[in-house]
C-alpha cells in the first residue's frame, strides 16, 4: 500500500483542550477518593462507575470481534450467561450491567472489561471439566470488576493517558495483543484495556471468585480444579495460554492459597456440587469440535512463527471437520493474505461472512483483500458494512479513504482521511492520509515543508 514519508507536525494542545483537561483534572482531584466496594476502605479513584460502563461499551465489542465474535451456539451462551448471572447477583456490585459470553477464539483465556462485560474463549471452555470450574473462572473475572482493578490502574496513571485521550483513539495507536498480522490488517484489539493485573490483583480476584461461587452454591474445589488446569496447560501447551498468563500472572502460590481457603474458610461448602454432568451436556457440541480446535490452535502458533504453509495445512484440516466454522474461515483468510494469495483470501472471507453475517471481521478482511486486488468499489462496500456492524474503529475510516482514493473520489476520500486523523496521528497510515490531504490542497503543509 502506498504511503507518504512526510512527517506530521507535533500535536499541540489548543486553549480549549487545555481548559478541558484542566477541568477534568480539577474534578478528578475533587472526587478522587471513593470507597472500595469490596474492602470498604477509601482509595484513589478518578474513574466513576458511569465512566467504567462507557469505556466498556465503547471498547469491548472490538475485542469480541477480534476474538471472532460470540459463540453461535445460543444454548451454550445462554448457559454461560446463566452461571455468570448467578454469581453476579451475589457479588459486591450487583447493580453493574454484567454480560457473559463465550467467544470463538481458540487460545485459552477469559477476561473482563471494567463495566462488567465478561468473555471466555472456546479454548478455555474446552479445558474445563465441570460447572464449578466455570463458576470459578467467571467468578475470578467478576472479582476484577468488583474490586475495580482496571479503574484503579487508570486512576494511578498506568492507563490514565488512555482515559483522558479517549480510549478508542488510544487503542488505535497501540499494538493489539492478538499479533502482528492483525495490526497490519487494521483490526482493533482492545486488549490493552484488559489490564495486566498484578499478583495482588490476582490473589484478590481468586478470593472473591471463590466467595461468589460458594455463595451461588458451587463447591470451592472448582477453583482448585481451575488452577490445576492452568498449571497443566502452562507445562504442556504454553502457546495457547501465553496471553492469559501475560494478563493474569499464574503462580504455585495461587494454587496453594485456593487449597488453603477451601480447607479453612469454605470447609463447610465441601459437599456442594461440581455439576460435571450438566457441564458436559451443555458443552457437548463444543467438545465434538475438539480436534478441529486443536488444529486451529496449532495453526495460530504456526502463523505467529510465519510458517504460513504449515498454518494453511492445519486450517484446512480443521475446516475439513467443521467447514462452516467462522473462526477457522477467518484464520484461513488471514493466512491467504499473509501468503499474498488475495483471491483465495477474498473467497474465505466471503465464506466467513456467509457463516456469521452479524460479525464484522470477515467484512474487514474482505475489504483488505479487495484493495490488494485493486477492486476498490467492492473494498469500499466491505468496509462500509464492517463499520455499520462495528463502529468506532478509526482504521476503517482510513481504508474507506484508501478505497475512495483508488476510485478517484478525492473529496470523499479526504473526508475519510480527516476522520481517521482525528483519532490517529502516528504511523504509516497517518503519514499517507496527511500527505494526501496536502497533495490535494485540503490542508497547508507546515512552514518547514514548504
Amino acid at each position: 500500500m502506498p504511503h507518504n514519508s512526510r512527517r506530521l507536525p507535533t500535536a499541540r494542545l489548543t486553549r480549549r483542550q487545555f481548559l478541558r483537561l484542566s477541568a477534568l483534572a480539577t474534578a478528578s482531584l475533587a472526587a478522587g477518593c471513593a470507597v472500595n466496594p469490596v474492602t470498604g476502605r477509601q482509595q484513589l479513584m478518578l474513574v466513576s462507575e458511569d465512566q467504567e460502563i462507557r469505556i466498556d461499551k465503547e471498547n469491548s465489542p472490538h475485542q469480541f470481534s477480534v476474538d471472532y465474535g460470540a459463540i453461535q451456539d445460543s444454548r451454550l451462551n445462554a448457559y454461560i450467561s446463566q452461571v455468570g448471572g448467578k454469581l453476579a447477583a451475589r457479588s459486591h456490585r450487583p447493580q453493574m450491567p454484567y454480560s457473559f459470553r463465550g467467544v470463538n477464539a481458540v487460545y485459552v483465556n477469559a477476561y473482563a472489561f471494567p463495566g462488567g462485560s465478561i468473555a471466555a474463549t472456546r479454548g478455555i471452555l474446552l479445558a474445563l471439566e465441570n460447572e464449578a470450574e466455570l463458576a470459578a473462572l467467571l467468578g475470578h473475572e467478576l472479582g476484577h470488576v468488583n474490586a475495580r482493578h482496571t479503574a484503579a490502574q487508570m486512576s494511578t496513571g498506568m492507563l490514565g493517558n488512555a482515559f483522558l485521550a479517549g480510549a478508542t483513539a488510544y487503542i488505535g495507536q497501540r499494538k493489539p495483543l492478538v499479533g502482528d498480522l492483525t495490526e497490519k490488517l487494521g483490526m482493533l484489539g482492545a486488549g490493552l484495556l484488559l489490564a495486566s493485573y498484578s499478583r495482588d490483583n490476582e490473589r484478590e480476584a481468586d478470593a472473591l471468585g471463590m466467595e461468589y461461587m460458594v455463595r451461588a452454591g458451587y463447591n470451592p474445589q472448582g477453583m482448585i480444579g481451575l488452577m490445576a488446569i492452568l498449571q497443566s496447560l502452562s507445562r504442556h501447551q504454553p502457546n495457547v495460554i501465553e496471553l492469559m498468563f501475560s494478563t493474569h500472572p499464574m503462580s504455585d502460590e495461587r494454587y496453594r492459597d485456593a487449597e488453603e481457603r477451601a480447607r479453612t474458610t469454605y470447609r463447610s461448602a465441601s459437599g456442594l456440587p461440581l455439576s460435571k454432568e450438566r457441564y458436559l451436556d451443555e458443552t457437548a457440541r463444543l467438545r465434538a469440535m475438539k480436534d478441529a480446535i486443536k488444529a486451529l490452535q496449532d495453526g495460530e502458533e504456526a502463523m505467529g512463527k510465519k510458517e504460513y504453509e504449515t498454518a494453511r495445512t492445519l486450517f484446512q484440516k480443521a475446516l475439513k471437520q467443521t467447514p462452516a466454522d467462522y473462526a477457522g474461515l477467518v484464520m484461513m483468510a488471514k493466512c491467504q493474505l499473509a501468503m499474498e494469495n488475495y483471491p483465495e483470501a477474498s473467497r474465505y472471507a466471503e465464506l466467513a461472512r456467509q457463516a456469521y453475517p452479524q460479525e464484522a471481521q470477515s467484512y474487514h478482511l474482505q475489504g483488505i483483500a479487495k484493495i490488494l486486488q485493486k477492486q476498490y468499489d467492492a473494498a469500499y462496500q466491505s468496509f462500509a458494512a464492517s463499520e455499520r456492524l462495528l463502529p468506532g474503529n478509526p482504521n476503517t475510516a482510513f481504508f474507506k479513504g484508501l478505497s475512495l482514493e483508488g476510485m478517484q473520489r478525492r473529496s470523499e476520500a479526504a473526508q475519510e482521511y480527516r476522520r481517521y486523523l482525528g483519532n490517529i496521528s502516528q504511523g504509516d497510515q497517518a503519514r499517507h492520509a496527511y500527505g494526501r490531504l496536502i497533495d490535494w490542497g485540503y490542508i497547508r503543509p507546515p512552514q518547514s515543508q514548504r
